[in-house]
């Protein structure tokens, strides 16, 4: 497969062969369901957690006695029956982290990638040049680009400047190749990466 390598302009100016392992999968979307899922468990902090009947205070002394009073029976007042009481199978922390195999990542990631090339999102760039860390300066980048959309800007080292220049733009994210994945690429539209971005992406998920 051959991809159209543009310049700031947004005019092809020569081709680059990638594998088709990489961008040209069949797209499978039960793969995005099952790794999204894994990122978002990954993500949850797990410190949830409420007290039950033995870890409130007080409740030491049964209320009142077992019999002939009228009113039900009861052992103590920290019941979850009762105000003030413990919680009955509340949350506690615990860890939600998961992994699917490698394979099946790998995958979904191929499949991610190979769907923006259908849907003609993917934009591979000669050059990414931000001569000061200005947040008008990649407005106008993106501009000459026609992304309008949001978007993420795919660098194959840190760039400082380019980092800088986007950090104040919601809709638009700066990564490097080792942390590309899908729940980022599934909510941005547009995917820009340089020319070594590219090669070096297809490198992490060819292999």
């Amino acid at each position: 497969m051959e991809l159209d390598v543009i310049d700031r302009q947004g005019t092809p100016i020569e081709k680059i062969a990638v594998a088709d392992n990489a961008f040209g999968t069949e797209v499978k979307p039960h793969l995005f369901h099952q790794v999204v899922r894994m990122q978002l468990a990954n993500r949850r902090r797990g410190t949830a957690s409420t007290k039950t009947r033995g870890e409130v205070s007080g409740g030491g002394r049964k209320p009142w006695r077992q019999k002939g009073t009228g009113r039900a029976r009861q052992g103590s007042t920290r019941s979850p029956l009762w105000r003030g009481g413990g919680v009955a199978l509340g949350p506690k922390p615990r860890d939600y982290a998961y992994r699917l195999p490698k394979k099946v990542r790998r995958a979904a990631l191929c499949s991610a990638l190979s769907m923006k090339i259908q849907e003609g999102l993917l934009k591979v760039i000669d050059r990414l040049d931000i001569p000061a860390p200005k947040t008008r300066q990649m407005v106008s980048f993106l501009k000459d680009l026609r992304v309008e959309k949001a978007a993420i800007i795919l660098l194959a080292d840190d760039n400082p400047n380019v980092q800088l220049a986007a950090r104040n733009l919601p809709a638009v994210k700066v990564l490097r190749v080792e942390g590309v994945n899908i729940y980022d690429l599934l909510t941005h539209d547009y995917l820009i990466c340089t020319r070594e971005a590219l090669m070096k992406l297809q490198e992490r998920v060819a292999s």
